[in-house]
């Protein structure tokens, strides 16, 4: 019982010097923390929501939150620059949704804010119409508050398993068992490259890479590296830009999960993420 109060009370500790930035650890002078925000689809208001939607509404209120407390929304191509502002903040959506074009984007200009759209480009090639066109890319990528980012051209699954991700089973840019240099290669690699070859003749040369269900490849870092100074997983917890920009965390927001409740969690979140620091358990 003594043991568990002493833990209780060191993890207030570490909340106290943490408090104000997403995961609540003890920060130090080279640290630059950053939250990263991943949106998939939006839809009107009173319309049912899964993992992968929320409302305009709710979005709505992220921006104005995030406003309120001080965060300054940034692109991927701005932090490559090494322009970071204060307490900054990256907003992302994957997929390309043609909801980003129509619901997201005209609440980026209302509230002045930046994000990047990662788009699926077999989409953009085909086209479907329920995602993005690149009439709307290069029409979002000119107000200066859009960059378009990769997702790869098909590698999310976008064959017979329509886009599903298949637990046990490769996903992504994940390596098939036995697969060849030669196969891999035709297959993974020449579809990153395509996709990044699209964005930039359609918009511009990307700089973010958003890793397709989060999962990468040692195989496929030496491209992604050439080609991405920005890449991003799906880890719940706050990036530190001093550590670089390769496979930022970030947290993904749902209708229960808004961008308050995952950046300024309630005090027993915070105490139970105080205690897995301390016990060397943070995610």
């Amino acid at each position: 019982m003594l043991k568990k109060l002493c833990l209780l009370l060191a993890a207030l500790l570490v909340i106290c010097a943490g408090i104000g930035w997403g995961i609540v650890r003890v920060r130090t002078a080279a640290e630059i923390p950053m939250p990263v925000l991943m949106y998939h689809n939006i839809v009107p208001d009173g319309e049912d929501c899964n993992e992968m939607s929320i409302t305009a509404g709710r979005l709505e209120e992220d921006l104005q939150w995030l406003a309120d407390n001080g965060y300054t929304t940034v692109l991927p191509r701005e932090l490559a620059a090494g322009k970071v502002p204060e307490k900054p903040v990256l907003i992302t959506f994957d997929d390309g949704y043609r909801s980003n074009y129509e619901l997201a984007y005209p609440l980026l200009l209302k509230h002045q804010a930046k994000a990047v759209i990662s788009i699926m480009t077999l989409m953009q090639d085909c086209w479907s119409d329920e995602f993005v066109s690149w009439i709307m890319c290069q029409e979002m990528h000119a107000s200066g508050l859009v960059e378009i980012g990769s997702h790869a051209y098909a590698l999310h699954n976008l064959d017979e398993r329509a886009g599903r991700f298949i637990p046990g089973e490769p996903n992504g840019v994940e390596r098939l068992p036995g697969e060849s240099d030669a196969e891999f290669q035709t297959r993974v690699l020449d579809d990153i490259q395509k996709s990044f070859d699209l964005i930039a003749e359609n918009v511009a040369p990307p700089t973010f890479f958003a890793y397709p269900f989060g999962r990468n490849d040692p195989d496929a870092d030496a491209l992604i590296q050439e080609l991405f100074p920005v890449t991003a997983s799906t880890h719940p917890r706050t990036a530190d830009l001093a550590e670089g920009l390769r496979d930022l965390p970030r947290y993904s927001v749902t209708m229960k999960d808004s961008a308050a409740r995952l950046l300024d969690p309630p005090l027993l979140t915070r105490l139970k993420n105080g205690v897995k620091v301390l016990l060397g358990r943070e995610s």
